[in-house]
């Protein structure tokens, strides 16, 4: 296997190199670095009671979020997870995590029916991804589901909420990406041997 990232200006080729370093993590190493990620985050002091946080169901080539939504309802959280509204356009939702899950788009497990929860009702999300980068910057599919989502805070001078937190691999990081101006970068981002923080702003 190429050892070596292809080029942040070829996103295709780079989306296909870092999907298969993701894939070659299964089995027993995957759900070690689900644990170690879930306690680093509660660790971060932001799975506190009372607080909605927004968690994606993984996929399964997806860091695994189990462990993480676990410790978040022992910490008293309450748990908003994305429903895709349209394929056509790119959108999506978060709704309350209460009632019965279906399988959605692209295969993604999502509630059947559940209280929509905005934007700016969520104080921190986590955020699946493809890349990123020590900067704060992310790939994902390349749909652009979460950019459109939180597209409010490219039109905002300052923000409170929601806290954007990415979770990935190690493995998953690049030495830079390239962002454009609807790419929504990154507050924090946590892997198995570190947390980033991009931003100094409250919590």
């Amino acid at each position: 296997m190429n050892v070596t990232a292809p080029s942040p200006t070829d996103l295709p080729a780079l989306r296909r190199w870092l999907r298969a370093q993701r894939r070659a993590i299964t089995g027993p190493a995957r759900r070690d670095v689900a644990r170690r990620v879930a306690r680093r985050i509660d660790a971060a002091r932001w799975l506190r009671p009372g607080r909605s946080i927004g968690l994606y169901l993984a996929m399964p080539d997806e860091l695994d979020t189990t462990p993480l939504l676990a410790l978040a309802r022992a910490r008293g959280c309450r748990i908003a997870v994305p429903r895709i509204t349209s394929v056509r356009h790119s959108r999506m939702r978060f709704e309350e995590l209460t009632g019965p899950l279906r399988r959605g788009a692209f295969g993604i497990t999502e509630p059947d029916r559940g209280a929509p929860r905005p934007a700016r009702a969520l104080d921190v999300v986590f955020m699946p991804l493809v890349g990123f980068d020590h900067a704060g910057n992310r790939i994902g599919m390349g749909r652009g589901f979460y950019d459109r989502f939180f597209a409010h805070r490219a039109r905002m001078q300052r923000w409170r909420r929601p806290l954007l937190v990415g979770i990935a691999y190690d493995e998953q990081c690049v030495p830079r990406l390239h962002s454009a101006a609807h790419d929504v970068p990154l507050d924090a981002l946590v892997t198995q041997s570190s947390v980033l923080r991009f931003h100094r702003r409250p919590t």
